[in-house]
């Protein structure tokens, strides 16, 4: 493996019998010494001929010119050496023990939701100073205010020891990750105690839409959770506008489903309740508010008979038309089902109205697309796919493998998963690979997968573990691998590193037209992974989930295989939780277009359904149909989802064309919801006293609230809820505190043990740090004593050449 980045020290040596090793911090300059020493020699030899001029013709005379310019010689060679040396900054590296004051930082929280966990602090604290270990009390946390990454920043220092009694649930302020990253840079070791629960206690919790059609039947999701798992048994219900349509137990999942039909427009108010007792009674109780609108107007294009307009009619308010007209301000959305280019109408009015913020959905079947020349159309400037291509079309793609220390016990499945990915690609692609640890190390340069597929197979198997992960140098390694005319990074690593340099370095490569394909291995760092991919209009996969690869860089032999559609995108409104069941047998050729997203494929992998946003509005691409033409099984659970979802996603916001409040999200106690309202003038309703809006835009306003108690608020016609504080909403301890602890060095230890807290503070209190010596003036000096002596010896012998007694 060659490093992509000369290092700024070279260690050349260690020095035997001594804990030390010789480096030089300007390792450059050493390649200077036969400059040096070819001036030294050249000025020696112009010197020797003319002092051969003045030499006297005896043999003594001459063989002590030799002997003399021989000394010259050496000496000068020795000066110049000295200053080559020198100026590459010659520097002694020796380990050092330090005994550090052996103390701790206990961060103690007192809030909320500590009331389920046994009170250990105060016994915790006496018994660890009676073993000779002084503890600095500091309180971080306090009743509905959680802000314990905040309480580690405050009391970081170099080198100490912070003990956390905590849950780690952090409620504002500094995140625990962030704080963790604070404490590396200092060397801080954060240590947690593991608490007790000594109470029990259960929260409730309702999902679902915010807002919704009259007519259209909507699913919320009714979630219970506890402190020691799910309370199933206990009784719960759940009314709708004070009408009871739940009671039944808590199931053994603690979740269940509840479904409405709303009648009528305005807010309506959905309450789950749940019964028994346990610690904390406030968050027994969940409140909801659904806004209901009617239903919201959408064009259907169409000149053949499909059940799709059916479909729509259940769901929206239909308008019939053969060809866009030329008006289309009163639809929020615009359906073009199988419908010719030269058939389309005006597509600049259509173009007019995306820009604009309205939505676009697009079907394809045996008139559209490729058969209904939208390439030649202006319509084609709108869509996320364009007419032709194929996927698994040539790509050049870097396999950027993570082989750092957090990846080395999972080595092995690391190698699997980078030959599994390897097979996913097809034979026309060009393939790299980058392996990184601390630095980003060029395994493989790009080449053809069609001759040298063995070759990478053989350069994967042989890659071994390193030291420190840095995702962001393993980025831009593999940017650097493609070069100038970017292409594809497919990032194998479970992701433990700081967010910041990774999310930095992924900004780079976003500029330089690289999209990255992050694949999380082991104990994953999701959000970082995740974020790296978003901020390149990537993808995030997960290790189990490659076989999506097929449908981007397949090829013909490669192609993903199956029965029924494929989701490729599970993070998208459009197709979150759905598993497809569709055969699609027809499809049109398309391509993905860069920058847009590919959400579903066909059982062979071809693009099924695309997205993108262009201008204010979105639009989306169905470009495969059923056997009949139309769309077949997609009209049929669970694969219709996909149907009204698409067109929901297109459509946006139902009240975006609306006055009066538009905008009223629920919150919690003591955090704030923005109300927007749109009209000429502020709202004047009783209900609106309290709120005092300010106008944003022309036509629109908008007011902040923070309530201070539950329940319901009503405001001009709408309403929103107000639940539990966040300090209820996750009880127990947080894996964020884990990972802190984790990445830091240190442990979790039980309340009940002083004597091994006390003594793992003593250890960490005494560090072995890294000591520099420069020695560039000890070399300086060395020359300097060298050439002065040279002199005082030349002068000395002219001297006595002269017959002058000294």
């Amino acid at each position: 493996m060659s490093p992509l980045a000369l290092p700024t020290a070279v260690r050349l040596v260690t020095l035997p019998g001594i804990d030390a090793s010789l480096s030089f911090t300007r390792p450059l300059a050493l390649a200077g010494l036969p400059v040096a020493a070819l001036l030294v020699l050249v000025l020696v030899r112009g010197s020797g001929d003319r002092e051969r001029t003045e030499e006297k013709s005896g043999d003594a005379d001459r063989t002590a010119s030799r002997r003399a310019r021989l000394a010259l010689l050496a000496t000068r060679l020795l000066v110049a050496t000295c200053l080559v040396v020198a100026a590459a900054g010659p520097t002694t590296v020796t380990t050092a023990t330090t005994a550090g004051d052996p103390s701790v930082t206990m961060l103690v929280d007192e809030s909320a939701s500590m009331g389920v966990h046994e009170p250990v602090a105060d016994d915790l604290e006496a018994e660890i100073e009676e073993r000779g270990v002084g503890v600095e009390r500091v309180a971080v946390a306090a009743d509905n205010r959680s802000r314990v990454g905040s309480g580690v920043a405050a009391t970081l220092r170099p080198n100490a020891s912070l003990l956390v009694v905590s849950d780690g649930r952090v409620t504002g302020g500094t995140s625990l990750a962030e704080a963790t990253d604070l404490a590396r840079s200092v060397n801080a070791t954060i240590n947690r105690v593991r608490l007790t629960t000594n109470r029990s206690d259960a929260r409730v919790v309702v999902t679902g839409p915010r807002k919704a059609s009259v007519g259209v039947e909507n699913r919320f999701g009714v979630r219970v959770a506890g402190v020691d798992g799910v309370p199933a048994g206990r009784p719960i219900s759940v009314t709708i506008d004070g009408e009871e349509v739940v009671s039944r137990e808590v199931p053994k999942g603690g979740a269940f489903t509840v479904e409405r039909n709303f009648s009528a427009t305005g807010p309506h108010r959905i309450t789950a309740e749940l019964g028994g007792n346990d610690a904390y009674a406030v968050d027994d109780t969940y409140r909801k508010t659904v806004q209901v609108v009617e239903q919201p107007r959408v064009l259907y294009v169409s000149r053949g008979d499909y059940a799709f307009e059916e479909y729509l009619r259940e769901l929206y308010d239909v308008t019939r038309a053969k060809s866009v007209p030329d008006d289309l301000s009163d639809y929020y959305a615009v359906v073009v089902h199988d419908v010719a280019g030269p058939d389309l109408g005006n597509v600049t009015a259509l173009q007019s109205h995306v820009i604009d913020g309205g939505g676009l959905v697009t079907v394809g079947g045996p008139n559209a697309f490729e058969k209904g020349d939208y390439g030649d159309s202006r319509l084609s400037s709108l869509l996320p796919v364009e007419v032709g291509g194929e996927t698994g079309q040539k790509s050049r793609v870097v396999l950027a493998v993570d082989v750092s220390g957090s990846a080395a016990a999972g080595m092995r499945v690391q190698k699997t998963l980078a030959l599994n990915v390897l097979s996913q690609l097809g034979d026309r692609n060009e393939v790299g690979v980058v392996a990184f640890d601390g630095s980003a190390y060029r395994v493989a340069d790009l080449a053809s997968l069609e001759s040298d597929r063995a070759a990478l197979k053989e350069t994967i198997r042989s890659l071994q573990s390193g030291g420190a992960t840095n995702v962001g140098k393993g980025l831009l390694g593999a940017s650097n691998l493609l070069g100038e005319q970017g292409g594809t990074v497919i990032l194998l690593s479970d992701g433990r590193d700081r967010a910041a340099p990774a999310f930095s370095a992924a900004d780079r490569l976003a500029d330089r037209n690289v999209r990255v394909v992050s694949v999380g291995v082991g104990n994953v760092h999701e959000k970082l992974l995740r974020g790296v991919a978003g901020r390149t209009d990537g993808t995030f996969l997960l290790a189990n989930e490659t076989s999506r690869l097929r449908v981007r860089f397949g090829g013909a032999n490669r192609r993903y295989s199956g029965d029924h559609a494929v989701v490729v995108d599970d993070g998208h409104f459009v197709t979150r939780g759905i598993s497809p069941t569709a055969s699609l047998p027809g499809v049109n050729d398309v391509s993905v277009k860069r920058g847009a997203d590919l959400l579903v494929a066909t059982g062979d992998g071809a693009p099924a359904l695309s997205s993108w946003r262009f201008g204010l509005g979105r639009v989306a691409a169905l470009t495969a149909y059923g056997a009949d033409g139309g769309l077949g099984d997609l009209r049929s659970k669970p694969d219709s989802l996909l149907l009204s979802r698409t067109v929901n996603w297109a459509i946006g916001d139902p009240q975006r064309k609306a006055t009066g409040v538009v905008a009223a999200p629920d919150t919690r106690v003591g955090e704030e919801t923005t109300v927007v309202y749109a009209g000429q003038t502020p709202p004047d309703s009783p209900e609106s006293a309290d709120l005092s809006f300010s106008e944003v835009a022309p036509g629109r306003y908008e007011a902040t609230a923070v309530p201070a108690s539950l329940g319901y608020r009503d405001v001009s016609g709408s309403a929103y809820a107000v639940n539990y504080p966040a300090e209820y909403a996750a009880l127990g301890v947080s894996p964020d505190l884990k990972r802190a602890v984790e990445r830091t060095g240190g442990r979790a230890f039980a309340s009940n043990r002083p004597a091994k807290i006390a003594a793992a503070v003593k250890r960490q209190a005494t560090r072995e740090r890294e000591v520099r010596q420069s020695w560039d003036w000890a070399v300086l000096l060395a020359g300097l004593l060298v050439l002065v002596g040279e002199i005082c010896a030349r002068r000395l012998r002219r001297r006595r050449g002269n017959g002058v007694i000294p």
